[in-house]
């Protein structure tokens, strides 16, 4: 254009130069071509979307804006890839992009739906037709207990890399599409490319998530026809065949936790009495059927005689039909109850009534092989205690969803020496939505708790009480808050727990004299009255039961919807025992309601230990989440501290973090005890907190006065690396390493040669710079001055090998002389020292920061990844570089300068071809709660299953062992 006005200019302003008539002109542009129609069907042209690709934009439906129908046919039109995430999909819906869905069908574009049985809304018939027509992929989840998605999303990949994604209000349907007004917004790669990362992997998450079951209209429609009916309500649970298949073939990731941990207190401490903990409607029986069946694999010699005992027919039935499900034998068992005898007595299924002492005189008590018992709380009563004390079975589990006794004391101190072998955790349960979400407030009372006596971890019930029993004060602020917190409190079914049976009393008469119906119970309460309560609060009748030490199952109401907590608990288990009796979920309760009463507290006191139970938080990161009000709880959970509580609460927490040396020195005195496992016990300190800031077990035992004498030189620097043994989370390394540390240990040419890898390992676990030594055995000839350093490393490792939770399993094949265990932890040091990395001459520990490491000599890629790499846990990008998909997929982020065509790049993708092996290794933080790096876990052996995108490549690598389940749990992009 410019040059065309020179020349113009040119023509007119000098009529001697040249006739204007003859100067050439410029052809008009540039301009910029922005699309080419290309006729893909009748009536659909890719044309590109009115929204260029790089922009986003919210789409409203109105009549003057976009229809999102018509902008979603031009994505379809332009997409190498497209997911379809929505809670239901109809007809209409797919009328209305059937063209264009057709056209991506024929141009080889793969299609994947995640939809549900959401209110029974979705027209089978559309998802028939996604699958037919339309060459889509399909997954649905079937679950009508609650919405586990409610999501509505597109998102379009192009091999350009220019991707779109629509989220918003629209699923698929003609209201959605066309007419209604829905809200969604229109994002991309190029200006979101942090969301878009996001929703690829929470999708690709969700994908492979055995909650979404592939849907094929040949095979499942029937089943999908029952549970749409089901859902919108037409056809009720109890006209539907009941199926548990699923269950017991695929358990539950909080069942695989908890049957792993049993196998550990079984097969790694040589426990066979155990107690496992789980809450109602959690398929306690079909884990004990689960764990029958991997006991009777492991025996190999046939099935084990079983005797499963229950106190009700019915119990009993379903039991037995559980087993049979699980075993894949309708004729496995026999009922022992009433009439009914068995025949074989090989696998019994009995009351507890019928086993008489006439009845147990006919078996020898080594007759069954394996004994369970359900509702083991009532063990103590002569019914059941009598079959206990009778058999000997090889291995005896309690089940129960409540260990807690009417007297105050726990089935599992009496009978498994006060071990429970695996519990629920409540956030698992809470993330499963096996348990009702709660709102917890935390509220300040006022009082004043400094000038109480502390004795055995605890104030004295007798002065606590004391101070609460007439505090009209603090019991008009209980009645304030329920009356601001629950919106109909003349309809609340509430337990309120209390310190003695005089402030129990006392609260229920002040209830009553605020218009409030209210009872108290204690243990001096007769029998019939408590039943009568109990019945009252069912009905309606009173609103409150104040209680005191009664937390046993006749208090555990379902329709408990308001917890009031009106004594400090200084007790994780007894916090959680009494929250437990307001978390049964019920179809009328939407939320538990708890109300905390907090004053301030002694020194002593930690309010960590319930908050931690809450939220299964590290010590560090329960302060972060707590200051910004606990940003990342389960769905449906809050946290609410009010006013001075939460200043309150942190000063508290802060405090128990700062215990520097002199406040240990004080603990061990006043203990008096150098057993360190002991210290633990009585102090309930975590064994990490001794060894913040360098500290250690035996500095404190020396300023204490326990140890005498000069310190030998070196001891310092050895001490200041003890840290670095309190991850040896596996037996055959612990008892090695402890070998290691005795008075008459072998010279380490002498030593087999997995002692002698196991040496290498302690040696530059201790020294990770080689310390100035020549040879390990010079290393390890070091030691024998430092008697305080040995012993103490001894203790260490006696304690921290009691409270590992994974079972290990070794390497295979050309990895079986590796000294590594599958799903153990190990630091820097010790994987590049078993991997032969690390030797003399060579590389040092310490020197080594990349997060991969090719190792020639045994043809292996060890990659070290770690989850949360912004040590800032709000980060809203790191989370999606690496990640699981799967139990058994995982999915990592290469470094940025590997290009799919290097020659890396291709001994990824080809290791198995190729003859080399991949080993992946994974930690969540890059640093623990001490300031110390944290140790990886060995994932395991990893294949190559398929890869996107090059410098940096995004690998899917699936693994040859499943992740332990809590191991998942933060691993996954969602919640499962």
């Amino acid at each position: 254009m410019v040059a065309n006005r020179i020349l113009e200019s040119l023509a007119t302003g000098a009529p001697d130069f040249t006739d204007a008539e003859t100067v050439s002109t410029i052809v008009d542009g540039p301009r910029q071509l922005l699309a080419l129609a290309h006729q893909e069907a009748q009536g659909v042209y890719a044309l590109r979307p009115l929204t260029p690709l790089s922009e986003t934009s919210l789409i409203t439906n109105s009549p003057e804006d976009l229809s999102l129908g018509a902008e979603l046919r031009a994505e379809l039109a332009t997409a190498d890839r497209i997911d379809l995430l929505c809670a239901f999909v109809k007809w209409y819906g797919i009328r209305v992009l059937e063209d264009s869905l057709r056209a991506a069908k024929e141009r080889g574009v793969p299609i994947r739906v995640i939809t549900t049985t959401y209110i029974g809304a979705t027209d089978r018939h559309a998802l028939d037709r996604l699958v037919r027509d339309f060459g889509a992929t399909v997954k649905v989840n079937y679950e009508i207990r609650s919405t586990r998605l409610h999501a509505k999303a597109w998102l379009f990949r192009r091999n350009t890399g220019f991707d779109t994604a629509y989220v918003g209000s629209s699923n698929l349907s003609k209201a959605a599409l066309l007419d209604g007004l829905e809200w969604n917004v229109r994002l991309s790669s190029i200006a979101t490319p942090a969301v878009l990362d996001k929703f690829e992997a929470t999708f690709d998450a969700y994908w492979n998530d055995s909650a979404f079951e592939t849907y094929d209209p040949e095979h499942h429609g029937e089943r999908l026809d029952r549970a749409l009916a089901q859902a919108g309500g037409s056809t009720s649970t109890a006209d539907l065949k009941i199926n548990l298949s699923g269950l017991e073939v695929h358990p539950f990731p909080y069942q695989r936790d908890m049957l792993e941990r049993l196998q550990v207190e079984r097969e790694i401490r040589g426990r066979n009495r155990n107690l496992l903990v789980a809450a109602t409607g959690t398929g306690k029986t079909v884990m004990a059927a689960l764990d029958y069946r991997n006991l009777s694999k492991k025996l190999g010699s046939g099935r084990p005689k079983l005797l499963f005992v229950a106190h009700r027919k019915e119990i009993l039935k379903q039991s037995l039909r559980t087993y049979q499900e699980v075993l894949d034998d309708a004729s496995f068992g026999e009922l022992l109850h009433g009439g009914e005898d068995p025949r074989d007595w090989n696998h019994v299924f009995a009351s507890v009534q019928s086993l008489n002492i006439q009845r147990l005189e006919q078996l020898a008590p080594d007759h069954f092989d394996i004994i369970v018992i359900d509702e083991f709380h009532h063990a103590t009563a002569a019914t059941y205690r009598r079959v206990i004390d009778h058999f000997t079975p090889k291995e005896l589990l309690g089940l129960t969803a409540t260990p807690e006794r009417m007297d105050g004391l726990n089935v599992q101190d009496e009978f498994f020496g006060g071990r429970i072998a695996a519990e629920m955790r409540l956030w698992e349960a809470l993330e499963n939505e096996l348990l009702s979400p709660f709102h917890y407030f935390g509220i300040p009372d006022g009082t004043d708790l400094t000038n109480l006596v502390w004795q055995k971890g605890t104030y004295a019930d007798q002065e606590l009480g004391n101070l609460y029993t007439g505090n009209h004060a603090r019991a008009r602020i209980v009645v304030k808050q329920i009356r601001d917190k629950i919106s109909q409190p003349g309809a609340m079914r509430a337990l309120g727990f209390c310190v003695t049976k005089a402030h129990a009393h006392f609260m229920a008469d002040f209830f009553r004299q605020a218009g409030l119906q209210a009872t108290a119970l204690d243990s001096d309460s007769p029998a019939a009255v408590r039943a009568q309560a109990l019945s009252d609060l069912r009905n309606g009748k009173i609103q409150v039961i104040f209680s005191v030490d009664l937390f046993n199952e006749g208090l555990d109401i379902p329709d408990v919807d308001t917890l009031l907590l009106l004594r400090p608990t200084n007790s994780a288990t007894v916090f959680l025992q009494q929250l437990g009796r307001g978390l049964r979920r019920t179809d009328t309760k939407p939320v538990l309601t708890v109300l905390d009463f907090i004053g301030q507290h002694r020194a002593e006191f930690r309010f960590e230990e319930q908050f931690r139970a809450l939220t299964n938080l590290s010590r560090n990161r329960l302060v972060d989440h707590l200051e910004h009000d606990f940003p990342l709880l389960p769905s449906g959970c809050q946290i609410i501290l009010e006013g001075k509580a939460k200043d309150l609460v942190l000063d508290n927490i802060r405090t128990q973090l700062s215990a520097n040396v002199k406040t240990l020195v004080s603990e061990v005195k006043a203990y008096d005890t150098q057993q360190l496992a002991d210290y633990l016990r009585e102090s309930r300190r975590e064994i990490k907190e001794l060894y913040k800031s360098d500290n250690s077990w035996t500095t404190v035992l020396r300023r204490a006065g326990f140890i005498n004498g000069t310190a030998p030189d070196g001891e310092a620097a050895l001490l200041k690396r003890v840290h670095a043994f309190l991850h040896v989370d596996d037996p055959e390394r612990a008892n090695a390493y402890l070998r290691l540390l005795a008075d008459d240990v072998l010279p380490y040419e002498a030593l087999a040669p997995t002692d002698q890898a196991y040496a290498r390992m302690l040696f530059f676990n201790l020294w990770d710079n080689a310390g100035g030594f020549t040879s390990f055995q010079q290393g390890l000839e070091s030691l024998r001055d430092h008697h305080a350093v040995r012993n103490e490393l001894r203790q260490v490792l006696s304690y921290v090998i009691e409270q590992a939770d994974h079972f290990p399993i070794s390497l295979s094949g050309s990895h079986s002389h590796i000294p590594l265990k599958v799903h153990s932890s190990y630091n820097r040091s010790e994987i590049l020292t078993a991997l032969g990395v690390a030797r003399f001459g060579g590389q040092m520990p310490r020197s080594f920061a990349q997060g991969v490491q090719w190792v020639d000599d045994i043809q292996t890629d060890a990659l070290l990844v770690t989850l949360e790499k912004n040590e800032k846990d709000f980060s809203p990008t790191v989370r999606y570089k690496d990640y699981a998909l799967s139990p058994t997929l995982f999915h990592w982020e290469s470094q940025n300068s590997t290009a799919a065509n290097s020659p890396t790049g291709m001994r990824y993708q080809h290791h198995a071809q190729g003859g080399s092996h991949v080993l992946l290794f994974m930690r969540r933080y890059k640093n623990t709660d001490i300031g110390k790096s944290q140790p990886w876990m060995l994932l395991g052996p990893a294949t190559y299953e398929a890869h996107t995108g090059s410098k940096p490549m995004a690998i899917t690598w699936r693994l040859e062992h499943e992740l332990p389940a809590d191991v998942w749990s933060y691993a996954a992009i969602n919640a499962s």
